[in-house]
């Protein structure tokens, strides 16, 4: 089994910032993506930003240019730097990691971490 675990979320102001962290954990061979979504009250969950683990990255539109994703492969550790933070980023963050585990697929979600943006 494959475990995540997200730290870093909070309350801030808007225009602030926050960096949220994902470590995997377990008897990984190799992660595929990592990833962040979110899902805000009465929405669906959408994807905020991914990164291979070849470093390609690709984001949601509302996100660009504000949020960063990047990974340590050596830590298995997935990060989202979110800058300019508005109060239509206030969601639960998700992380998300897929690959391969004791010879099988696996995907696997964190528990979950609120971030508010709030004045």
């Amino acid at each position: 089994q494959v475990q995540l675990v997200e730290s870093g979320g909070g309350l801030v102001q808007p225009g602030g910032s926050l960096r949220l962290s994902c470590a995997a954990s377990g008897s990984i061979f190799s992660i595929y993506t990592m990833g962040w979504h979110r899902q805000a009250p009465g929405k669906q969950r959408e994807l905020v930003a991914v990164v291979t683990s070849g470093g390609s990255t690709h984001y949601a539109d509302s996100v660009k240019g504000r949020f960063t994703i990047s990974r340590d492969n050596a830590k298995n550790t997935v990060y989202l730097q979110m800058n300019s933070l508005k109060p239509e980023d206030t969601a639960v963050y998700y992380c998300y990691a897929d690959g391969v585990v004791a010879g099988a697929d696996f995907g696997s979600w964190g528990q979950g971490t609120q971030v508010t943006v709030s004045s």
